[in-house]
């Protein structure tokens, strides 16, 4: 398409078309009535569901709380098949939500942002696409996602290989690997997953395994028509539970310190949610100091350790895949990923002690001198994390600052939702907001940014951002919370620590959602404490 020359006036852009941006797009449209254009890169709607289409992809979170609650029609009128959904559910659930609420007009997909630039003499956004469009807004609301910059390992030779590359976030849709020898680097949870998906059915499987984790079965389970009827009659009381709990999983979080009890008991307790499933309920819903106490973590730790030697048969194999130190990264769950390792054709490679030297037109060498013969090599390598996709887009605020400068090393922000100089710009998941179930996050912060937006429209400011200083002291606030947990003692994506050259920093509020609520709650009622506005535009 050739460059626009006169650039669309509309009241306001939603940069993404997953949760975040759907419901953006919903509340500003919808609900407030400002003319709103959403864009996605995509072809369609559901974000990093629409792109995460590796096989054994599932959310870890359970079925009837991962999803949209501000809709009672659309919650009574949910369905699901197990107590956790897979990916092609979620797309499908993401799809009807569009539908349902008239929202597909309203998006251009097939269409990426490519850079945001703020008029400081009009007090709009310019806002710029690949495709050559040009609009100017009011508001952006950006609904990028927490993951979706995807990070591809620097291997020596990879540029050789004879072989497909595959990353996880690229799935070729209906990609069928059979019969095929497969290499797969990365072992979070998109490596268990693709993993335990495709031991079954290809020739032969290497894991290269630089950090074994620790994981808990996920549980998921066919569920009755029964089932669902009584959580839909219940669901007044567990989305109360759920936006007043800490992580939102919609499990009752236990206060019980891990020490209090005998250790008969503490192996009870454990025994119980390990044949339960889910890795948020085995950390938080047993005990309520395990992300806190490096003790009570041990005992954690101890026991999955123990769970995982009673699975794998082979004891090298086991001693590649058994984890050490504390239980302190994202808390996976599984559906039988050590127990593929007991098969005849998937072999683990330890790369931390064994590194990959290079990669050849045959496959992958390790320093041994070994050469890993493949057809397929598959990156379950993550994500650029929280800040990646704002980095890869040109955003320049106030006298063109540029967001990259703004940053430098550490992602910042003001409630995880804004940031000092660049005015009537939010963000959906923006750095050091809430780490949780994103659903019901999500909605608490697109709710808030609505309300802000309407609360401008009503006072007629030409613009509303943070002080420097509520950003900083929102910066520190998240350190210091960080700061109590073991899970800074580690190194872990939710600090940015899986990307090289990368300054690792805290992304994150792990204060826990309830409180996250009430601290939103308490800025709007102090007249939206930390925030400045322009001068009120003339009547």
């Amino acid at each position: 398409m050739s460059a626009q020359t006169t650039p669309q006036i509309v009241d306001a852009v939603v940069i993404g078309a997953g949760f975040g941006g759907i419901y953006a797009v919903h509340k500003l449209h919808n609900e407030l009535g400002l003319t709103t254009v959403g864009f996605d890169k995509a072809d369609g709607p559901g974000g990093t569901w629409y792109w995460n289409r590796y096989p054994g992809a599932l959310s870890d979170t359970e079925s009837h709380v991962y999803r949209f609650s501000f809709d009672e029609d659309l919650l009574q009128d949910g369905t699901w098949e197990h107590t956790y959904i897979t990916q092609p559910e979620i797309l499908d659930y993401l799809e009807g939500v569009v539908d349902r609420f008239d929202l597909r007009r309203h998006f251009r997909f097939g269409t990426e942002v490519t850079s945001a630039v703020y008029l400081d003499d009009q007090a709009l956004w310019e806002v710029t696409t690949d495709t050559g469009e040009m609009y100017r807004a009011t508001y952006v609301i950006n609904a990028v996602g927490l993951l979706s910059a995807i990070n591809f390992p620097d291997l020596p030779g990879l540029d050789t290989f004879e072989g497909e590359t595959i990353h996880t976030a690229a799935w070729p849709e209906g990609k069928n690997l059979a019969g095929r020898r497969v290499g797969v680097i990365g072992t979070g949870s998109t490596g268990q997953q693709v993993v335990t998906a495709l031991a079954p059915e290809v020739e032969h499987l290497t894991v290269f395994v630089r950090t074994p984790q620790y994981s808990v079965p996920v549980g998921k389970r066919p569920v009755t028509t029964e089932q669902i009827d009584a959580v839909k009659a219940d669901y007044d009381r567990i989305w109360s539970q759920v936006k007043k709990s800490s992580v939102a999983f919609g499990f009752e979080e236990s206060t019980v310190p891990a020490m209090s009890v005998t250790e008969q008991e503490r192996r009870r307790i454990f025994e119980e949610a390990w044949q339960h499933g889910g890795g948020f309920r085995f950390m938080f819903a047993t005990f309520g100091d395990i992300a806190t106490d490096e003790e009570a973590n041990e005992a954690a730790a101890s026991f999955i350790r123990a769970k995982i030697a009673e699975v794998i048969e082979d004891p090298e194999t086991a001693r590649t895949l058994t984890p050490t130190g504390l239980f302190a990264r994202r808390p996976l769950c599984d559906d039988g990923y050590h127990r593929v390792f007991n098969r005849p054709n998937v072999d683990a490679v330890g790369i931390k002690e064994n590194p990959i030297r290079e990669v050849t037109a045959k496959g992958v060498v390790t320093e041994d001198g070994v050469l890993h013969e493949l057809d397929v090599l598959v990156f379950a390598t993550g994500f650029d994390a929280v800040d990646g996709n704002y980095r890869r887009m040109e955003i320049r605020g106030r006298g063109g600052l540029n967001i990259n400068d703004h940053w430098g090393g550490q992602p910042t922000s003001y409630l995880g939702i804004s940031t000092a100089n660049f005015p009537n710009w939010f963000m959906v998941l923006g750095p050091n907001g809430p780490f949780t179930n994103l659903p019901p996050s999500i909605e608490t912060q697109v709710e808030w940014i609505s309300d802000t937006i309407a609360y401008a429209e009503r006072s007629g400011l030409r613009a509303i951002e943070p002080t420097p200083e509520a950003e900083a002291e929102w910066t520190d606030t998240c350190t210091e919370i960080a700061n109590m947990t073991v899970f800074t003692k580690v190194d872990s994506w939710i600090f940015g620590a899986n990307i090289p050259g990368k300054k690792p920093s805290v992304l994150f509020y792990l204060g826990g959602l309830g409180n996250y609520r009430a601290v939103l709650a308490d800025v709007t009622a102090d007249g939206y404490r930390g925030f400045e506005s322009a001068d009120t535009i003339a009547a």
